[in-house]
C-alpha cells in the first residue's frame, strides 16, 4: 500500500493505487533508450550513437502501433473483473497473448521487407544504416517478449494490478544495464552488444511477468479451455475494440511525425525548439497517463459490474486530479520551465529562440488533461469507436490549422494545430460519450 493514499478518501485511495505505480513504469521507458544511447556514446564515434538512435525509433514506432495490444485488453479485462467473471478475465489474456504472439512471428518472418521499408524512411549514412540494421536484425527477435508483456500488462492493469508492471519495468531496466555493459565492456561488442542486453532484457521482463503471473493468478489455469481461445463472436469482439485503437493510434503517429518533419523544413532551430519544448508535454503526458490507466481499471471495473454510481463517482474524482494537476504544471512550468530547457541544452540560439514560442507549451497542461482521462475511461469501457472518432476530427483540424495558418505565422501554424488538436480531443470525447458517462448506459 502506498502510505500517501491511507490519509485520503476510498476512491482517491483506489485511484493513487494505480496511478502512482503507472506514472513509476512510465518513466521507466525512455531509460531503456538512455541506457543504450550512454553506453554507446563512450565507445568513440558518433556512428553508434545515431545507429542506437535510429534503430531505437524504428522499434518504437512498430511496437506503438501495436499498442493495442495492452489498451484493449486492460478495458475488457477490467469489465470482466467488474463482473466477477473469472472464465472471461482467463479467456481474455488467452486471446490477447495469442494474437501478440502470432503478429510478433509475423514480424520475424518478415523483418527483412519490414527493415527495407523502414529504412527507406529514414534519411541516414550508409555507415549509420549499416549498424542499424545489425541492432535492427537482433532486437527484432524481441518481439514475442515485448508484445508479449503488452498483453500482460493490459491484463494486469485490467484486474486493477498496476504494481506487477511496475516491478516488472524496473527489473527491465536493471538487467538491461547489466547485460549491456557486460556485453559491451566485458566481450568488446559495440551496437551487438547494446542489442543483445536490450533483447535479454526484454525476455527478462516476460519471464518476471509471467512468474508474477502464476505466484497471484496461478489458480486461474485451471480455467484456461484453448477451444474458447477461437470462440468467433468473442474474437470478433475483440478485433473490433482493437481495430478502433489500432486506428486511432494510426492518427496520433501521423501527427506525431509530421509534427517533427514539419518542424525539421523549417530548419534545425527550430526543430531543435519543436523538440525540447514536446519534452515538457512527454513529462506531463507521463503524470497523466497514470490516471488514464486508472481511469480504464476502475471506469472498466464499474461499467463491467453495471455499478452507475461508483461509475460517476470515479470520473468525477480523476477530474479532479486532472484539474489539480493541470493547473500545478501549467505553474511549474511557467516559474520554472525555460530553466528546464537550459538544462537541456547550452545552444544559446535555440534557448533564445524558444522564448519565441514557450507560451505554447503552457497551455499543454489546461488543454490536454481531459483527452488522457477520457483515453483511460473509453478503453475502460470498450468505447472505443467514439474515441476514433474524436480522435479523427482533432487530427482534421491539426492538419487543416497548420495548412491554413503556415505561410503566414510559421512555426507558430505547427503549435496552433497542436494545442487545438489536444484540446479538441476531449472536448469531442465530453460531446460523443456525454450519454456514457452520466451513467446512462446501463438503463439503454
Amino acid at each position: 500500500m502506498w502510505v500517501i493514499s491511507y490519509f485520503m478518501p476510498s476512491r482517491n485511495k483506489q485511484i493513487l493505487d494505480i496511478a502512482i505505480p503507472s506514472i513509476i513504469s512510465n518513466i521507466t521507458v525512455p531509460l531503456l533508450g538512455l541506457v543504450d544511447v550512454t553506453i554507446v556514446g563512450h565507445l568513440g564515434s558518433p556512428t553508434y550513437i545515431g545507429a542506437i538512435a535510429v534503430g531505437g525509433m524504428l522499434f518504437n514506432m512498430i511496437y506503438w502501433i501495436f499498442g493495442f495490444l495492452r489498451m484493449g485488453t486492460s478495458g475488457m479485462t477490467s469489465q470482466a473483473f467488474g463482473r466477477n467473471d473469472l472464465d472471461e478475465v482467463t479467456r481474455l489474456l488467452m486471446r490477447s497473448t495469442g494474437v501478440g504472439l502470432i503478429i510478433a512471428l509475423a514480424l520475424i518472418a518478415l523483418q527483412y521487407p519490414v527493415s527495407k521499408l523502414a529504412f527507406a524512411l529514414i534519411d541516414a549514412t550508409p555507415e549509420v544504416e549499416t549498424y542499424a540494421h545489425v541492432y535492427f536484425s537482433i532486437c527484432i527477435w524481441g518481439a514475442p517478449a515485448v508484445l508479449g508483456l503488452y498483453s500482460m500488462s493490459g491484463w494486469f492493469i485490467g484486474m486493477q494490478n498496476s504494481r506487477y508492471p511496475m516491478l516488472v519495468a524496473i527489473t527491465q531496466n536493471i538487467i538491461n544495464i547489466t547485460a549491456s555493459l557486460v556485453f559491451v565492456f566485458l566481450f568488446g561488442l559495440k551496437v551487438e552488444g547494446v542489442a543483445l542486453g536490450t533483447l535479454v532484457a526484454q525476455y527478462a521482463g516476460l519471464f518476471m511477468a509471467m512468474y508474477l503471473w502464476q505466484r497471484k493468478y496461478g489458480k486461474l489455469y485451471h480455467r484456461w479451455q484453448w477451444h474458447d481461445f477461437i470462440c468467433r463472436r468473442a474474437m470478433a469482439r475483440f478485433f473490433a475494440v482493437n481495430r478502433d485503437i489500432f486506428l486511432r493510434t494510426l492518427c496520433l503517429v501521423s501527427v506525431t511525425v509530421f509534427f517533427t518533419s514539419a518542424g525539421a523544413r523549417q530548419g534545425d532551430v527550430v526543430l531543435a525548439v519543436n523538440t525540447l519544448l514536446m519534452q515538457l508535454f512527454t513529462l506531463f503526458s507521463y503524470i497523466m497517463d497514470g490516471f488514464a490507466y486508472a481511469g480504464e481499471a476502475l471506469g472498466g471495473r464499474y461499467y463491467g459490474a453495471g455499478n452507475v454510481s461508483e461509475f460517476k463517482d470515479t470520473t468525477r474524482k480523476l477530474f479532479v486530479w486532472g484539474c489539480g494537476i493541470a493547473a500545478l504544471f501549467t505553474l511549474l512550468y511557467a516559474i520554472g520551465g525555460q530553466d528546464f530547457l537550459g538544462l537541456l541544452t547550452n545552444e544559446t540560439s535555440v534557448i533564445q529562440a524558444s522564448s519565441t514560442y514557450y507560451y505554447w507549451a503552457l497551455a499543454f497542461p489546461i488543454a490536454g488533461f481531459a483527452a488522457f482521462l477520457l483515453d483511460g475511461l473509453f478503453i475502460g469501457t470498450t468505447s472505443t469507436n467514439l474515441m476514433l472518432r474524436s480522435m479523427l476530427i482533432a487530427s482534421i483540424s491539426f492538419f487543416g490549422i497548420y495548412y491554413a495558418a503556415v505561410d503566414h505565422i510559421g512555426n507558430h501554424a505547427l503549435w496552433m494545430g497542436f494545442i487545438t488538436y489536444l484540446a479538441l480531443r476531449g472536448i469531442m470525447q465530453l460531446i460523443l460519450g456525454r450519454r456514457l458517462l452520466k451513467g446512462e448506459w446501463q438503463s439503454s
